[in-house]
Order: C-alpha cells, then structure tokens, then sequence
C-alpha cells in the first residue's frame, strides 16, 4: 500500500497562492505519484484540476476564520487519524493540529516582522491587527513541524530569532532559478517609470509619487509614473489617488493581470520598487527577466530578490528626495547603477518543488521541538 502525502491549502482560491498550490500538486501528481499517493485539501477543485490527485473539497474555508480555524486544529486531527500520513504539507501558515510521520509548513505572510506607523494603522488598520494575529498564529504547533519553509533567508533568521526553531528551510520561488533575459525591453528613450503593486500602506506609495512631485515642482515634466491603483480599491488607494491626482506626471492605471504586466515591462523605461515588505518581491524577478533598469528599496529582501544584477539602484525607502535625485538622473542618462550580488544562503536552501521534496522525504527527518 502506498504512503500518503497529504498537501493542505484550504484557503487557496486566487494569485500567487493558487499558482503555488498548482505548481507544488503538479510536481507530485508528475514525480511522486508512483510511490505515493497524494491527497490535497483545496477549497476548490475545479481551480486545479491535476491528474492523479484525490482532492477533499472545502467549501466553507473561507467563510470565516471559525470555519478555518476549525478544520485546522479540529477537523484535520481526526482526518489524519484516519489517514496516517507519512508527510503532511500545510501550504499556508497555520500548523495544524495532526499526527504524521513528517509535519511541515509553508509561511508566506510576512507581516509579523513588520513596525506598523500611525500613518499604516491610519489607512489600514486591519492589516495591523492581523500582523499581530499572525505572530501569535504562526506560534501554534509551530513545533511540531519537522520543517517550516519560508521564501528568504531574512525571514528564516526571523523566524529563528522570534520562535526559538531551528530547521528553517530557504525556498526560493521557481520564477526566482530562471533569470537569463527572455525579452528585451523597450526602454531607453520614453522616459517611463512603472510600479506594479496592490495598494497597501507598506506597499509605500507615497515616496514614489512624492518624487513624482518633487521632480514636477522643479520643472521636470519630461516623463510618466505608472501605477497600478485606481483610487477606489480601499480607504488607502482613495487617500493616495485623492492626494496626487493634481500631479500631471503620475497616471493611476488601474490593476492589471500578468499578461497586461508583461506587456508593459517592455514599453516602459524603468520599474521602481518602493515596497517595505515582502516575502519575495515578485515584480522584482519579472523586471529582471525583460532586462530593465530597476530603482529598489535598499531592504534585506530586496537584495536577496534581485540577486546578481547590474542595473539596479538602490534607494531609502523613506527618502522622497533621494528617489527623486535617481529618478532624474536615470531621466539625464547619468545614473550610476550600485550592481548586486548573491548572497551564499545556507543549508537548508532549495530552488524547486524538486529538491524541496527531496529535503522534506529524506530518511534524516530532523524536529524544530
């Protein structure tokens, strides 16, 4: 009789999330569905659809956090006994309450290590108070898990700072082992910056369109600031819109899917990337690809994000007049670019479903407890 892998993602419907869940059930209905057999815990099958796979649907995951919270520390401890399997793969956040042979958890929401400002709970309080909900979330069973994986390696030594573990394993993203240039980009002489983001108060905004003013108020007209909000996603997009709407030079464009994103990568002249927090920093690894210049936050991640790289630049992120010193040099072809190298993660460290499955079936199962 086979083993089992049990792969839970109950709250999984959109995005980047969805997109793991797929890649991570393509990769073991391909490579592992010999040897075991593989169940996934999906709020949707329909979303998936990924032979080889027996799925066990949750429809109301996503009701409310009692319906969550429930399954994962009720519901699954009863469905493991019954199941005895050998590895149970939690691929967002919570550890729950099971009996396997190997436990892991997938942590992406990096929120706990951020310090929310007056201005963030302001505009977006909730945010805060989940960070804080996280950080004691994240606490639960944590211990329990042969392995916790997360996609940096500063969120690693977070982790091992805040919860006293010890086997952390780096993950990078697939898209992150791919970096040679597929596309030239465009750029060069439209004078285009460009900042793809959803409009969350650590997405950081403001110093963007305010060395979009900064430049406007001096006389410098002679480019564009695309970014990615409307004005009427949430309270915080509003007050950004409301607040710069007189500044001739920013367009607000609206949020666009990957392909309109990929489009745009080869029209536009520059990304900037302003964002105070993130688990990988995805925009980053796709503005690589296409080649172009990028103006970065000078923030743990984001050089862990762009890697080897010649043509970045990076910035405080909370210096307006620093971004817009950079922003007009780019504009004049006299920027200097810093470059940016590697760094050396350490073991445990992988780059594909492939060698993170490796470490977590090896016979060698290490305990965080």
């Amino acid at each position: 009789m086979k083993k089992i892998i049990v792969v839970s993602a109950i709250n999984f419907f959109e995005g980047g999330p969805l997109t793991i869940l797929k890649e991570c059930l393509e990769y073991s209905a391909e490579y592992l569905s010999l040897e075991y057999k593989i169940i996934a815990l999906v709020h949707d099958a329909k979303l998936l659809r990924v032979d080889n796979i027996e799925f066990i649907e949750y429809k109301k995951s996503r009701k409310s956090w009692l319906h969550r919270l429930y399954y994962e520390y009720c519901h699954f401890f009863f469905l493991s006994k019954r199941l005895k399997p050998h590895l149970w793969l939690s691929l967002h956040d919570i550890s729950p309450n099971v009996t396997a042979d190997i436990q892991a958890v997938y942590c992406h929401n990096p929120s706990p290590f951020y310090s929310f400002s007056f201005h963030a709970l302001k505009y977006n309080y909730q945010v805060a108070l989940f960070s804080l909900f996280y950080k004691f979330l994240y606490r639960i069973n944590i211990r329990k898990n042969a392995y916790v994986i997360v996609q940096q390696n500063w969120i690693r030594n977070a982790f091992k700072d805040m919860y006293n573990i010890k086997n952390v394993v780096v993950s990078y993203p697939n898209s992150s082992k791919t970096l040679e240039p597929e596309t030239k980009a465009k750029n060069g002489s439209n004078n285009i910056f460009l900042y793809p983001a959803f409009p969350r108060v650590f997405k950081n905004f403001e110093v963007v369109a305010e060395a979009a003013k900064i430049l406007h108020d001096n006389g410098f007209n002679n480019f564009k600031v695309l970014i990615t909000i409307r004005g009427v996603e949430n309270k915080f997009a509003r007050y950004i819109a409301d607040k710069y709407k007189d500044v001739p030079t920013i367009s607000f464009i609206g949020l666009k899917s990957k392909e309109e994103i990929n489009t745009l990568y080869q029209q536009v002249s520059c990304l900037i990337f302003p964002s105070k927090l993130e688990t990988w920093g995805l925009p980053v690894t796709e503005a690589k690809q296409f080649n172009l210049p990028i103006i970065l936050a000078d923030l743990p991640y984001a050089h862990e994000t762009v890697g080897t790289y010649d043509k970045v630049k990076f910035f405080c992120p909370d210096n307006c007049e620093q971004l817009a010193k950079y922003m007009r040099s780019f504009l004049d072809g006299t920027l200097a670019f810093d470059g940016n190298q590697a760094e050396n993660v350490q073991e445990p460290f992988v780059q594909s479903w492939d060698e993170l499955f490796d470490v977590l079936l090896s016979s060698g199962v290490k305990s965080n407890a």
